[in-house]
């Protein structure tokens, strides 16, 4: 696992690629992964042990709690509705989240080779043209930084595609911004691989009070990983 970035107070993202990560031995991710297809079995064991190596880094009480998914399907710890998490997995390549007050919602994607014109206006609208003189491989890495952003969005709301990610206005090469009452940030600096994590503006602090994001960027080392540029404070409870 990478180190823990915090990417906003109390929000924890780390990455992995399959091949390091030994799938999660914990009895109830095993118990859900005996329906599934042996494929999809090994991506969700890599996930879910990813994610719980990453509550060990930054809420060891937490790691072996249970995951359980709302009536949308969204995950999240049994007995703790506080505590926001998100896995994504892209072709062995593996992201999982961890926020402390708020939803969360990450993404990462691994980009082919190529992007259709088609595929880049659905995803793009009027900012299609932006990519149109890229190279190929490199357009379609743009696309797959929009896309993650928007999927982001929409893991956090936990809607899905309920929520018409493709809608979503992420301008190419933007590295944060606005999608209703959410903030989505694009992991340019610390992944090679598209990564975008997306959360409430707002979250429910340790008195219970609702606390917006402030102005002030935190950078530096974190004790648990390291803090991102985009790093605001917003609780200090």
């Amino acid at each position: 696992m990478s180190a823990p970035i915090e990417v906003a107070d109390r929000l924890w993202v780390a990455t992995a690629t399959a091949d390091r990560v030994a799938p999660s031995t914990h009895r109830d991710d095993l118990r859900r992964a005996q329906r599934m297809p042996a494929w999809r079995a090994r991506e969700f064991l890599t996930g879910r042990a990813l994610l719980r190596e990453l509550l060990a880094a930054v809420r060891p009480a937490l790691s072996g709690t249970d995951v359980v998914a709302d009536r949308r399907g969204k995950p999240w710890l049994r007995g703790h509705p506080g505590i926001g998490i998100s896995v994504s997995h892209s072709h062995g390549a593996l992201a999982a989240g961890v926020a402390v007050g708020r939803a969360l919602g990450v993404d990462l994607q691994r980009p082919g080779a190529r992007v259709t014109a088609s595929f880049a206006r659905r995803l793009l609208g009027g900012h299609a043209e932006r990519i149109a003189a890229l190279p190929p491989a490199r357009a379609a890495e743009e696309v797959a930084w929009v896309w993650t952003a928007q999927e982001a969005c929409v893991k956090a709301t936990g809607a899905g595609f309920a929520d018409r990610p493709w809608t979503i206005d992420v301008p190419p090469g933007a590295r944060s911004g606005r999608w209703r009452d959410y903030r989505w940030i694009s992991l340019r600096e610390h992944s090679a691989t598209p990564l975008s994590c997306a959360f409430p503006l707002e979250r429910r602090c340790g008195d219970g009070e609702r606390r917006a994001d402030g102005p002030v960027k935190v950078p530096g080392p974190a004790a648990a990983g390291h803090k991102s540029p985009h790093h605001q404070a917003v609780c200090t409870t």
